[in-house]
């Protein structure tokens, strides 16, 4: 990879190469030095573009929160009804199934421990429960709260909890929307 590419590659290709070694190897035992042999570059050249480990994973979960913030102001501009819950949970998981979206959650995934002492794992902690919240909307009790968040997990966790050979992304897409379904209707039915 050469240093003069778009800025713009340059950092996606970085956060790229990071996640992968990251979850290959565990965020604690991946070093900035590992990150720039991979890619092919010095480490300055690559300290030109993140300067820690940390400011890779917060411009990978800075990216995510964007698309959480624009779905979350989006639903809160609709009428809350289980059409509404239904194109919510959907475009979320239009957001989880494209582009390197899956390595993301394979990082957060093996991660937790690491990313719960950033500022940005809980920043996208608070997201993900604003986004539940517009989930619940009509059934605010304690079971709403849990089935709107399960909900959204359901669309997530598909990538590590359904683990049938073979499965396409587009089966997995499939499986997790219909359970996440299964837990708005519940909510629906008690709003």
């Amino acid at each position: 990879m050469r240093v003069s590419q778009s800025t713009g590659g340059t950092r996606e290709r970085i956060q790229a190469v990071a996640l992968e070694l990251f979850t290959e190897q565990g965020y604690e035992a991946t070093s900035l030095r590992e990150v720039a042999e991979r890619l092919g570059v010095t480490k300055a050249a690559l300290y030109y573009h993140f300067k820690s480990k940390d400011e890779i994973v917060t411009s990978v979960v800075e990216d995510r929160l964007v698309r959480i913030d624009a779905l979350v102001a989006w639903a809160e501009t609709q009428p809350p009804s289980l059409a509404t819950q239904r194109a919510v949970i959907e475009r979320y998981a239009d957001t989880m199934f494209t582009g390197e979206q899956p390595s993301v959650m394979r990082f957060f995934e093996q991660n937790q421990t690491a990313l719960k002492s950033l500022s940005a794992g809980r920043e996208i902690r608070e997201r993900m429960f604003r986004l539940a919240n517009v989930l619940a909307a009509g059934d605010e009790s304690p079971g709403g709260q849990l089935r709107a968040t399960l909900a959204l997990f359901a669309v997530h966790t598909s990538w590590f909890a359904v683990r049938t050979p073979g499965i396409t992304d587009s089966e997995r897409r499939r499986v997790a929307l219909e359970v996440a379904d299964e837990l708005l209707a519940a909510i629906a039915a008690r709003s």
